[in-house]
């Protein structure tokens, strides 16, 4: 038990010591993660170095980082934002898988004298891209809110949901004889359906008020413990059903969509989705057979181009057809030619049901991993082309129904507030609170409002921080101090931070931070009331606006004098007490 231990413990270190070295190698030079992964499993694993053995042990243990993307996937599937992207989503998702899929079997048919039905376990899984490799380029270069990027966005929504009916059409094809005796796989399928709806109905009835309890107990690390659970146990049930384990991880996810909850179970679960993601990618490195790959390597460039040829031009015209200029068309395209890496879970379901054989699996897996590599070079390749002159039509889009331009951090009587005058003015905002009574009471007016704590910085990374132009707290008390807004500030600092203070010591406090607006929380509502206190004792509008400004110009000076020299008993002359008031400074320009 000991040596077992020992060695998990050490290929461990070895595997996380080559992963990092190259995946920050390859983000120096600008080619992405998902490659140094695959790098570093191929060069750690039995086929070069062989510093680490069992990839097939450690594949099953990472194939969780698939299930948790999935769950991540469904997560971001809330009711609206589909059904404002449908036509994206449907329709030309719909018309990019079918194309390329048919295109993609027929070259492994024609061109590689594949049988139809290896040809067509191969050509399908061909047709999706990588969304582990193209939402982080997306994100990186800010294109993800764009129109550009919404498109492409669709199209990997749709195929990491025909991954569902892929994997049912290879099952159904297949003939794995481990499986005799089992059910078919169009029974397979309805087994599915009725699986799916036991999900929803447990989702509704059982997981909605589970994590309603963990919020009303305040217990943190509860929802790590209960979003792990939620993803594990409906990929267990579908699994001993028989069926796709990342089909009861998607399910999961949409069930929570809509939920309060979403943003704090996804903040919560995307640390295992990246580490077990990485660990998917540095295993089918080391499985790769780059014995087998040496041997027919014209072979291997050679689809890896056709893939890239083929996905490109198809894209290409499917995205012209819809509309797109030629400039976006061409370079979504090209971001989406490349192979996914769910095709090396289908490869691996073909292989064990017996449709190609273990080497054709490992050289198309070849294919894939190649034809990433390409992505990066080719995006930088073609930059000046596809930039161009710059287009009406490419210009940042506005909110999205999942993408707010404003975050506002509690939604109390001061955030209720903040928010409404946003929503007048037409802006997408994205609200979060941890109290759960003061979520089901804004539910219960229409308000759509995310569980969580909104000063941590993962989730609002997750809420849609590195879009947003606004990120606006509005907590009561003391929660926003100096070294929250600096670190808010450096992870997000496309946005604008405005603070609700508490009193003037806070105000002190945050003085010289990025923060561009900070508001005393009762300061304007004192200075109206003192407004009405002076209409009603029948003072001039004229004599009630100078005095207004002379406080505020006291009061400026007085705060301006407390910062800078850090004492709150500092200019006490400047208070106004009725007793030898400080006379107003003669202002210039009136």
């Amino acid at each position: 038990m000991h040596d077992a231990g020992g060695s998990a413990l050490r290929d461990g270190v070895i595997l996380l010591g080559f992963a990092i070295a190259f995946v920050l190698i390859f983000r120096r030079f600008g080619l992405g993660a998902t490659l140094g992964y695959l790098v570093a499993g191929a060069l750690a694993g039995p086929q070069v170095l062989g510093l680490v053995g069992d990839a097939e042990g450690k594949l099953g243990i990472a194939e969780l980082g698939i299930t948790l993307l999935l769950f991540v996937v469904g997560l971001s599937l809330n009711p609206t934002r589909l059904w404002a992207m449908r036509r994206d989503i449907f329709a030309i998702g719909g018309l990019q898988v079918v194309t390329c899929g048919l295109a993609l079997t027929g070259v492994a048919a024609w061109g590689a004298g594949f049988h139809w039905a290896a040809a067509l376990a191969l050509g399908l899984p061909l047709a999706l891209s990588s969304t582990a490799q193209v939402l982080p380029m997306l994100q990186s270069s800010g294109r993800l809110r764009t129109p550009f990027g919404e498109r492409a966005f669709a199209i990997l929504l749709f195929q990491d949901l025909s991954i569902i009916p892929l994997i049912t059409i290879i099952a159904a094809m297949g003939h794995d004889p481990a499986a005799a005796g089992g059910p078919s796989g169009w029974m397979q399928a309805l087994l599915s359906l009725g699986a799916v709806a036991g999900l929803i109905f447990a989702g509704r009835f059982l997981l909605r008020p589970l994590f309603r309890l963990i919020a009303n107990l305040g217990e943190q690390e509860m929802f790590v413990v209960a979003g792990l659970f939620t993803v594990l146990a409906a990929a267990a049930i579908m699994e001993a059903l028989g069926l796709s384990s990342a089909l009861g991880a998607f399910v999961a996810g949409v069930m929570l969509a809509d939920s309060p909850y979403r943003h704090e179970i996804e903040a919560d679960v995307e640390p295992f989705r990246s580490i077990l993601l990485g660990l998917f990618f540095v295993s089918v490195g080391m499985m790769l057979d780059l014995g087998a790959i040496a041997e027919n390597p014209i072979f291997v460039v050679a689809m890896a181009l056709a893939v890239i040829v083929v996905k490109a031009l198809l894209i290409f015209g499917i995205a012209r057809l819809f509309g797109m200029a030629w400039r976006g068309a061409l370079g979504l395209g090209l971001l989406l030619s490349q192979g996914g890496e769910f095709g090396f879970v289908l490869f691996a379901q073909a292989s064990r049901g017996g449709l190609i054989d273990a080497e054709a699996a490992s050289l198309f897996g070849a294919v894939v991993t190649l034809s990433m590599a390409t992505t990066p070079f080719l995006m930088m390749l073609t930059k000046r082309l596809r930039d161009g002159v710059p287009s009406s039509k490419e210009e940042r889009a506005g909110p999205s129904a999942d993408g707010a331009n404003a975050i506002v951090v509690g939604y109390g009587r001061f955030g209720q507030t903040v928010a409404q005058v946003l929503h007048a003015a037409k802006v997408q905002v994205s609200t979060i609170d941890t109290d759960i009574e003061m979520i089901d009471i804004a539910t219960g007016f229409g308000a759509t409002v995310h569980f969580g704590d909104g000063t941590r910085i993962d989730l609002l990374r997750q809420a849609g921080g590195e879009e947003a132009e606004v990120i606006a707290f509005c907590i009561d008390g003391g929660g926003v101090d100096a070294a929250l807004v600096h670190a808010v500030h450096e992870a997000f600092p496309k946005a604008s931070i405005l603070v609700r203070a508490y009193d003037r010591r806070a105000a002190m406090a945050l003085a010289g931070t990025p923060a561009v607006v900070v508001v005393r929380e009762m300061q304007e509502s004192a200075i109206k009331l003192a407004r009405g206190a002076l209409e009603q004792l029948s003072v001039s509008r004229e004599e009630i606006s100078r005095a207004v400004n002379h406080y505020r110009t006291l009061d400026e000076k007085r705060l301006a004098l407390q910062v800078e020299t850090g004492d709150i008993r500092v200019a006490r002359n400047l208070i106004l007490t009725g007793q030898d008031d400080p006379e107003m400074e003669p202002q210039q320009g009136g």
